[in-house]
């Protein structure tokens, strides 16, 4: 499998692809990565240097592996956190010309805009613009519960209204959501839990919360849960299961380590071997 992955890079830490692209290799993807951001750190801290790359610069080098031939043998195009307002172009121009080159190429967005305790911490035109030019093009999409009811102009809670919230989305454009950090008024206690919903049906898996902020983890997420689904022809349940049991892991060795930054490459066992310790219920 090949990934090509369009999103933000970072020298110290991991988020963006300076999180998605290690356990994706340690899984046996081939990864492509082709940055939107060049950062000394990622920008919670409140302090970063680095550029922004310009939205001609990432065509530049997205056109630079066209022209080596790789088009036809990208399986997936994933994208993250864009950076500049431009990046959304190069994408969705890069979405067509790859499936062009390989009509049975999908493109997963994850459609990173904030979170819930956060808010909203993109440039304020990108919410706008992922909702309106870029779900629509999608295949696979990763919001988390904050971002699900952005897109969507719901407050997802329940199964019943996270359900409801991804249909509304999945008739947008998107076969298949996955939707994250699902916290239902109803859950068990210290819980947190994760859905995806496609053709075929919906899915749940509920984990312990833990009580961290841990940014990058929704890009890990998004890449391990795409690479998992796409490579098992679609099998949500399995892909569901191999996820949260990964990324459950990678956030319990930082916890324990009481890193602010993702243990990524410590916890790579849990990508190549994950324990599947959580059970995967189907609710639809």
């Amino acid at each position: 499998m090949k990934v090509l992955s369009i999103q933000s890079a970072v020298a110290y830490g991991h988020v963006g692809n300076s999180a998605a692209v290690f356990p994706l290799q340690r899984i046996g993807v081939e990864v492509l990565p082709v940055y939107t951001v060049n950062f000394s750190n990622h920008t919670g801290y409140g302090a970063w240097r680095g550029p922004l790359i310009s939205p001609d610069d990432v065509a530049a080098v997205i056109a630079g592996i066209e022209d080596r031939g790789v088009f036809p043998e990208i399986d997936v195009v994933l994208s993250g956190y864009q950076g500049g307002e431009g990046i959304a172009d190069v994408i969705i121009d890069t979405v067509a010309r790859v499936k062009k080159a390989n009509p049975d190429a999908v493109y997963a967005c994850d459609p990173v805009m904030g979170n819930a305790k956060s808010g909203c911490f993109v440039a304020p035109a990108i919410p706008e613009l992922l909702r309106e030019r870029v779900v629509p093009v999608a295949d696979i999409l990763t919001p988390n519960q904050f971002e699900l009811g952005f897109l969507t102009g719901t407050e997802p809670g329940s199964i019943e209204s996270t359900l409801e919230s991804a249909d509304a989305l999945r008739a947008r454009g998107p076969r298949t959501i996955l939707a994250t950090s699902v916290e239902r008024p109803d859950r068990e206690p210290d819980t947190i839990e994760m859905m995806v919903v496609d053709d075929a049906g919906a899915w749940i898996v509920q984990t312990p919360l833990i009580p961290m902020k841990a940014n990058g983890s929704g890009d890990v997420t998004a890449a391990l849960f795409t690479a998992h689904y796409r490579r098992s022809g679609g099998d949500a349940a399995d892909a569901l299961a191999r996820t949260a049991s990964s990324v459950f892991d990678l956030l319990s060795n930082t916890y324990e380590a009481g890193s602010r930054e993702l243990r990524l490459i410590e916890s790579q066992e849990a990508y190549a071997h994950p324990r599947l310790q959580f059970s995967v219920r189907q609710v639809r």
